[in-house]
């Protein structure tokens, strides 16, 4: 295979290598975007449930391995930074992704258009 890519010209060649930097560059996003994602919907769920508890509930936040207690209030607050601070990063990272999706197929058409001639029958 890699012999079949060496007898290719050097412009097909550069394409087909910034084509696989592309994709791998575009898994990234996407597995970053996922992983945003999940901690999102964590904290929209801690949120929903002290939504539920009394002011005067007994609440813990965890602080690396440790579990302190804290104030709804405040608990509360963090949490909602936190959220609009995740979303934000997901709209950066779809808009991201989106770019790197066009790219993508853009560099796609361009090496198919490329390669015709070369797979063509003579």
């Amino acid at each position: 295979m890699s012999e079949d890519i060496s007898r290719l010209p050097p412009q097909i060649q550069q394409r087909l290598l910034r084509l696989q930097q592309l994709q791998q560059t575009l898994q990234g996003v996407m597995a970053q975007k996922q992983q945003l994602e999940l901690q999102l919907t964590e904290v929209e769920q801690a949120t929903s449930e002290l939504k539920k508890m009394t002011e005067t509930a007994v609440i813990y936040k965890s602080i690396g391995a440790l579990l302190v207690k804290a104030k709804k209030t405040k608990v509360t607050k963090e949490l909602t930074e936190r959220k609009e601070l995740l979303k934000m990063r997901v709209d950066v990272l779809g808009k991201q992704e989106e770019r790197l999706r066009t790219q993508v197929k853009d560099l796609q058409e361009k090496l198919q258009r490329d390669l015709r001639p070369v797979s063509a029958p003579s």
